[in-house]
Formats: structure tokens, sequence, C-alpha cells
């Protein structure tokens, strides 16, 4: 279903809720999500989604496909479609892509410009593959960035580089981003932020550093 966009513009931050290809495929297909619990993961995606919707913010519903031949998101499949936890709730725009930044080959960035956005708000998955994508292009487009780490997630790898479980990957990549490229934080906390009309801020690189060299000598 498609709701008209509602964003306050005299309001900042001025948000948009990115929903990234929240798809049965996570669930029931091959790539099945780990960390955080993908329970908890889709009951915050359900209460970001419809806190956005009470207080006006544009939600943009994505969904990634494949060619129908492929074994993970092929276009049409059961896996392929959205989860029933966000086909049922309202959306402002949505976009189909098949390459993981969510301004690849689509509307979204026009569709931003449009409502007047500086502040993207980040869930869905997966969080080191198309929300990484989708994040360091807004952020190096001049986008102010959220990402709701209990309302991402990850899986686990293993090829020629390593192993690393999902809870690894998830970790790391959430400490990354919230160094330079987007403030990580909870759901509790983006829903106060969104009542408060308030920013929420990130670290940067050297104070992430050097917290992180202090933190390995007290571990030591």
């Amino acid at each position: 279903m498609s709701t008209p966009a509602k964003n306050n513009t005299t309001t900042s931050p001025r948000r948009a809720l990115i929903v990234i290809d929240v798809q049965n495929e996570y669930f029931t297909g091959n790539m099945l999500i780990e960390y955080p619990d993908p329970q908890v993961s889709l009951a915050n995606i359900a209460r970001a989604m419809d806190a956005a919707t009470a207080a006006g913010i544009p939600v943009l519903q994505v969904q990634h496909s494949a060619p129908e031949n492929s074994p993970i998101f092929a276009r049409g499949s059961k896996t392929w479609e959205l989860h029933p936890v966000v086909q049922s709730r309202p959306y402002d725009h949505k976009i189909e892509k098949s390459m993981a930044s969510v301004f690849t080959g689509t509307d979204a960035a026009a569709w931003l410009k449009d409502n007047d956005i500086d502040t993207i708000s980040v869930i869905g998955y997966m969080t080191h593959n198309c929300n990484a994508s989708t994040i360091y292009e807004a952020a190096h487009n001049g986008y102010e960035v959220e990402v709701l780490s209990d309302a991402t997630g990850s899986l686990p790898y293993s090829n020629a580089a390593g192993y690393a479980s999902a809870e690894e990957i998830h970790r790391a990549y959430s400490v990354v981003f919230h160094s330079n490229f987007a403030a990580v934080t909870t759901t509790d906390n983006w829903l106060a932020a969104v009542q408060a009309g308030e920013a929420i801020s990130k670290s940067n690189v050297l104070e992430s550093h050097l917290a992180g060299r202090q933190h390995k000598v007290v571990s030591a």
C-alpha cells in the first residue's frame, strides 16, 4: 500500500526511514539472518515503521531483485517477496534494486531531494552489504545517516579470506559506521529522538581510534 509523504520540512532533522530488503529470503530462504536475533530485529523494524508513519516521516520501502533463475532473491519467488511485517505497513515510496546501494539504478536520490530530506534512518538487511553500501554513498553525498543497530542484521561468512560470525560482522561494521559515516543507535533511542525532534550524534575517526587504543590497554 502507498500513502502520501507527510514530512514536516520545518523540523530538523528532516528524516526519511529507509527500509532495506526486509524479504522472506532472510527468514525462509538461503540467506538466514543470525545476529541480532531476526525476530528481535523484525519487531524493531515494525516499531520504527509505525513510529515514522505516526510522526509524518516518509518511509522508503526497498526490495532487492535478481533474475528468476537466481538461487537468491529470484524475482517473483516466495522468498523474493517482502516479509509480511513490512508488506502490511504503509510506505510513501517503493523502489526495486539489483545492486547493493539503494541509490544505484533507482530514483531514491530524486525522491529524497523532492521530500527535502537531510537525514536517512536505515533499517533492514544486511548490515554489511546493502546497508553498508547505502550508508557510505549517503554519507558521501552529504546526508546525515542513522542506523538502528537492533533493527538490522547480519549472517556468517566463510571464504578464502577467513571466517567471521554474524555477530562479529554486525559489531565490526556498526563500530566503523559510528566512527565516521553514521550515528549507530538502538530503536528505543531513535524513537526518543524522533519524538523530541533531535539529531543523533556519531563519533569521529580520531576519537574512535583513541578510545580503541585505551580499550586495548585496559583489556590487556
